[in-house]
């Protein structure tokens, strides 16, 4: 089933983990994607390559979403490219681990960018054309921890609640336009992370009995970006396998 078909989208922080799955999921429903990196270029062309050489439809664009201008050009970008904008996806970010008494300013001021301002920006500048395709949705990307709380990630886990914040606030002001906003909070997910794993994944049970895959979190975003989708706005929808029972 191709229920995305024609549809567009923005993946950020697409180059690997779940902003891969997510890409290649929505790109598997028939969506046209716009794979974002800040740097790694060789991933984002790698996972625009996998998408075309299925016969879909994909471009990799270097953005940093901490500029205004960059959020611009990334949706004007996709726009030029292919005609209209349908879905974002707030997935980029940062995940430093730190004491809370060792986090300088600069330390707190460089994940609530990325996290935060960042999907501010995204949405900002994207919500013209969301507003304009009749079918517009933006998925932000929360986290675990958002929830539970965790030592040495008061940064991190600051800006994820705020993403909670924003998709309420964004869910309510943009319904008038057609617009639906929803979170996503994947609980332990088995990707590659530079430094090995954060100390809470060690004392946490899952349910399921296993670590989440990111093809799990793509599963969810690819219903929330698509018609079946459309009577959800303003949720927190955890994908967590029980770790986590709100």
């Amino acid at each position: 089933m191709r229920e995305l078909e024609g549809a567009v989208a923005i993946v950020t922080g697409a180059a690997r983990n779940i902003g891969r799955a997510i890409a290649l999921g929505l790109a598997d429903a028939g969506a046209a994607v716009s794979v974002v990196t800040l740097s790694d270029m060789a991933g984002a062309n790698s996972v625009a390559g996998e998408i075309t050489a299925k016969a879909g439809r994909a471009i990799a664009i270097q953005a940093d979403i901490t500029r205004p201008e960059d959020a611009k050009r990334m949706v004007d970008e996709t726009v030029r490219q292919f005609g209209r904008l349908d879905i974002l996806v707030n997935n980029a970010g940062v995940r430093p681990e730190s004491a809370f008494a060792e986090i300088t300013l600069d330390d707190w001021h460089r994940v609530l960018a990325v996290v935060l301002d960042g999907a501010f920006l995204c949405a900002q500048a994207a919500l013209p054309a969301l507003a304009e395709g009749g079918r517009g949705t933006i998925i932000n990307i929360g986290g675990l921890t958002a929830y539970t709380g965790a030592v040495h990630r008061a940064h991190v886990i600051t800006a994820k609640a705020g993403l909670d914040g924003l998709t309420k606030a964004l869910a309510v002001e943009l319904a008038p336009r057609g617009v639906t906003v929803n979170l996503v909070a994947p609980g332990l997910i088995d990707t590659k992370r530079q430094g090995g794993d954060p100390a809470h994944r060690k004392t946490r049970t899952v349910l399921a009995g296993r670590l989440g895959q990111p093809e799990d979190i793509a599963a969810m975003v690819r219903l929330l970006a698509g018609p079946r989708g459309r009577y959800l706005t303003g949720q927190t929808i955890h994908i967590n396998g029980g770790v986590y029972l709100p």
